[in-house]
């Protein structure tokens, strides 16, 4: 079968570097790390796995931040090489493991990604994961799959941009025959966004700032509100169909990211912020947001979150911060803001209850709280990846929103 795979080669990864810096193309050209080859079935490792056929793959931007080589080294010992890239998917069980029990061949599913000790094989789980944060598992490098933090990520598993992978039998939903293709590949995101604003929920007296209106910044916006939240929801969109999305997900305001002299004046005045201009650089803030999240993970997103959060605020990244240059660690201190990471999902405290991340996101499409079917906007063939890609890096032409692989 044809799959998309991220490949081993030093050369290519010093020139496309270099390349890519004037030219992003490279990045999906034959002088990259990405390849679009003949590869093997990937095989069930022990009675535990199925092996799901793929309808959808969705295309992330960490599957873009992967590509264009802006991800940090220090994840490079948590992956193995070659792999098979996609983590979001949508398919139906083509392979069941003898030793697995409650589902059928033709099953359709979404396979939680996460790579933690139960898919790996341990019956002793580490202190992570014994206290279901999967997400932060101590043991992604060892079991009997290969170093992988999500199944996209780990040579051995496969990805969804391929016709098949094959998944541990505890990371299966099956999904209802009332929630469409399109709504069953947006939980993987939606899941991703729950996780951050659970972490993190706002008081309904609040005011929430979201940078960046991609699909993450799209998803928190929608968890949000399919959670009950009526804090004031303002964003930072850096493109018209985003902003109109945003607001059909519920937000309050949206401000539109173009000059910095427009978007901290609106910021400002729409947060009761007040802007001031120091000897150099760009101005700092007194007051603002009481809680902002971060979905673009860009040096300038993460410097801007620091300004725009009021003093005793909480920042939130979500979006994949890699090496960032240039920001100002300085409102951390002086504003005594907090600042806590999101990574993917885990277990969540809801209503009293625990419950996974992936199993919240499914029955809240499921029971109708949230259509995400509208933010499928792009489909392409795995043969056109590099128009999808292409497509996906130029969305303020294409009006991408997400962008999946259809197979068959």
């Amino acid at each position: 079968m044809k799959a998309v795979q991220f490949i081993d080669s030093m050369p290519r990864y010093l020139l496309s570097k270099v390349i890519g810096a004037l030219h992003p193309p490279v990045f999906w050209s034959s002088l990259s790390c990405l390849q679009y080859r003949e590869v093997s079935l990937p095989s069930l490792p022990n009675e535990n796995w199925v092996r799901v056929k793929i309808r959808y793959g969705g295309i992330c931007g960490s599957d873009l931040n992967l590509i264009r080589l802006h991800d940090s080294p220090a994840l490079s010992p948590f992956v193995s090489l070659p792999f098979t890239i996609g983590h979001e998917n949508v398919g139906t069980i083509a392979e069941l493991g003898s030793g697995v029990e409650g589902f059928t061949l033709g099953d359709r599913v979404v396979v939680e990604p996460s790579l933690g000790c139960v898919a790996r094989g341990f019956t002793e789980l580490c202190p992570a994961c014994q206290r279901g944060e999967n997400n932060l598992c101590y043991r992604f490098t060892e079991g009997h799959i290969a170093p992988g933090l999500l199944i996209g990520d780990c040579r051995d598993t496969g990805g969804s941009w391929s016709p098949y992978l094959v998944a541990h039998k505890s990371q299966l939903l099956r999904v209802s025959s009332f929630v469409s293709d399109e709504n069953a590949v947006m939980v993987e995101p939606f899941a991703t966004a729950l996780h951050a604003v659970l972490r993190s929920y706002p008081l309904d007296e609040e005011t929430v700032l979201v940078l960046g209106t991609g699909v993450i910044g799209l998803c928190i916006i929608a968890a949000l509100r399919a959670l009950g939240s009526r804090a004031r929801v303002i964003v930072l969109a850096k493109y018209p169909f985003q902003g109109e999305m945003a607001r059909r997900y519920g937000a309050d305001q949206e401000i539109r990211f173009n000059s910095p002299d427009d978007y901290y004046r609106e910021v400002a005045q729409a947060t009761g912020g007040v802007l001031h201009k120091p000897l150099l650089g760009k101005r700092v803030m007194v007051g603002g947001a009481d809680l902002v999240f971060d979905c673009v993970g860009s040096d300038q997103s993460i410097d801007d979150a620091l300004r725009f959060t009021r003093g005793g605020g909480r920042v939130v990244l979500v979006g994949l911060a890699a090496v960032p240059r240039g920001v100002d660690w300085t409102p951390i201190w002086f504003h005594e803001i907090e600042v806590k990471g999101s990574y993917t999902y885990n277990s969540e405290e809801y209503q009293r209850r625990s419950i996974r991340t992936f199993r919240l996101a499914l029955d809240l499409v499921t029971d109708g709280k949230v259509d995400l079917s509208p933010l499928v906007t792009h489909k392409f063939k795995l043969e056109n990846y590099k128009q999808a890609l292409m497509s996906v890096s130029r969305k303020g032409r294409t009006g991408v929103i997400k962008a999946v692989f259809a197979f068959d």
